[in-house]
């Protein structure tokens, strides 16, 4: 009787080191009770210092290694083809005066983007007419509209993203989370065909 390894590769793995990468750490395993502590502790792949930072962990190499080492099992394999491993640099601590000019730089721009596009709406006119609808009186500067738009904006701002610092309102994900997980999924599927080796092969090389 044959017996079936099954695997399921994860997308994505990181390591700060250059070490090696065994199959449990590659993929969820489902096999029989007396493969499963030599299986997860198999090594698929062996880290390199002239490694770049993305490496892609092919499924074919995979199989081609748990053959090897258990010639009387069958795999099998669900999922992800390939598992990208990142080697994670160490950061450089950033120093607190270039963080507070990086930030006093963005809530600058920020607010002058916020500034000429009301400019541009005529929004002061909008709060005038508003202000006049309302009271019957006419108001050059309608603090009465502005005030409570103005932390209105704010409000809708931390609304919109979902978080005020680290704190967040509830479990779902704002959209900025939505579309820098779309460009990490982007990323994912570039470098899987990009740095893949054995995904693209011309003929005509001797």
């Amino acid at each position: 009787m044959v017996n079936t390894i099954y695997i399921r590769m994860r997308s994505r793995v990181e390591t700060k080191r250059f070490n090696k990468v065994t199959l449990s750490q590659t993929a969820q395993i489902l096999a029989p009770d007396q493969y499963l502590p030599e299986l997860a502790d198999l090594i698929v792949y062996e880290l390199k210092k002239d490694d770049n930072q993305l490496v892609v962990l092919d499924v074919m190499r995979v199989i081609k290694t748990i053959s090897s080492h258990f010639p009387d099992c069958e795999v099998q394999t669900i999922g992800p083809t390939q598992t990208i491993i990142e080697i994670i640099r160490e950061k450089k601590i950033t120093s607190k005066p270039l963080f507070l000019f990086v930030w006093i730089l963005l809530f600058t721009g920020s607010g002058l983007a916020i500034l000429n596009f009301h400019e541009e709406v005529s929004m002061r006119v909008v709060h005038q007419k508003l202000y006049w609808i309302i009271t019957g009186k006419e108001n050059v500067k309608p603090l009465l509209m502005q005030i409570p738009y103005s932390f209105g904006i704010g409000m809708g701002m931390i609304l919109f993203f979902n978080h005020i610092f680290k704190k967040r309102f509830n479990e779902e994900p704002s959209p900025l989370e939505i579309e820098m997980f779309n460009y990490q999924q982007d990323l994912d599927h570039y470098v899987a065909i990009k740095e893949n080796e054995e995904s693209v092969k011309h003929i005509d090389d001797h």
